[in-house]
């Protein structure tokens, strides 16, 4: 099992949430963004503690292999670790974006699209955030509202409460706002089309600066009439929230203690902390797992026991 040290992004949109939710001991103003898992290159984090302390992700992926990833992983992967896990904290809001998929991004000349899944933490009263479109709208009215600065009115909008999940497939428009406080798992891939900044202005006075043809190339322009996962929360199971070719997801809200069966999966599993507190027993291994903490299971992992009161995310490919 494997805890990491955090990457702590320090941003102008950034809140003081992560912090504290996180029990670190540090000083930062503005952290928008705290990356708990990730192998971006010049992003990777690094082995907190046990043998592999000072490791980095990619390190660890080099050496171990099938052994940390799995078999089928390894093969569709190489030593590029596949899933990015971060919790983002919005004090103001984020600007609309979308994310190409795998097709679109090759033609880009980009490596990989991205797909990926928020899971609302605590936010702030009445804190919003936008994904999907609620109106059918073209190509070139897509240009016309980003132009006219009505595109937001073609969106749809919600209110976050904790627990939430929203499910964000690669081409689906969406925007984080402020107060909203997320975990987020998503693949390895740092491609973003800026759509909107709100006419914002950075220090310097300028606006930043927009992808409109790369997104226009890349928004799937489908309407649903709800991009909410809706699910009913309970105690002590699995409650599979998403399934996707990328990554699947589980929410589980512990009272009581439970042996997790892995025996049958080829692939890592992630365990993100998002309420309460445990502790997850694996062999001879025992660790903490308190709210704001990630844990790495390698793919040799056939059983856990998770102890106390605690609401984790599992996800794996």
């Amino acid at each position: 099992m494997y805890k990491f040290k955090p990457l702590l992004k320090q941003t102008l949109w950034g809140g003081d949430k992560i912090i504290t939710f996180k029990q670190l001991n540090e000083q930062l103003e503005n952290v928008g963004e705290s990356w708990e898992i990730s192998g971006v290159p010049g992003d990777e984090t690094i082995v907190a503690e046990g043998p592999m302390m000072g490791k980095t992700l990619n390190e660890l992926v080099h050496e171990q292999k099938e052994a940390l990833v799995g078999k089928e992983n390894y093969e569709r992967f190489g030593d590029e670790f596949p899933l990015l896990i971060k919790f983002i904290d919005a004090r103001q809001d984020l600007s609309i974006q979308v994310h190409p998929n795998d097709e679109i991004a090759h033609r880009q000349g980009k490596e990989r699209g991205k797909t990926e899944m928020w899971y609302a933490l605590e936010s702030e009263p009445g804190a919003q955030l936008y994904n999907g479109l609620k109106q059918q709208i073209t190509p070139e009215q897509y240009k016309e509202r980003v132009e006219n600065d009505t595109i937001t009115e073609a969106l749809a909008r919600y209110e976050v409460r904790e627990g939430d999940v929203f499910f964000i497939p690669a081409g689906r428009i969406h925007a984080i706002g402020a107060g909203c406080f997320v975990a987020e798992i998503q693949q390895t891939s740092d491609v973003t089309y800026r759509i909107y900044d709100f006419k914002r202005k950075d220090k310097d006075g300028n606006y930043r600066q927009l992808h409109t043809r790369e997104a226009a190339e890349s928004i799937d322009y489908t309407v649903l009439p709800d991009y909410r996962t809706n699910y009913i929360p309970e105690k002590n199971i699995a409650q599979q929230v998403v399934s996707c070719p990328y990554f699947t997801t589980a929410v589980y809200d512990l009272t009581e203690p439970m042996q997790i069966d892995y025996s049958d999966l080829d692939s890592f599993v992630i365990l993100i902390a998002v309420k309460g507190e445990g502790s997850v027993t694996a062999g001879n291994e025992k660790t903490s797992l308190h709210a704001g903490e990630t844990l790495l299971l390698p793919s040799t992992t056939k059983e856990v026991k998770v102890e106390g009161n605690v609401k984790f995310l599992e996800t794996f490919v």
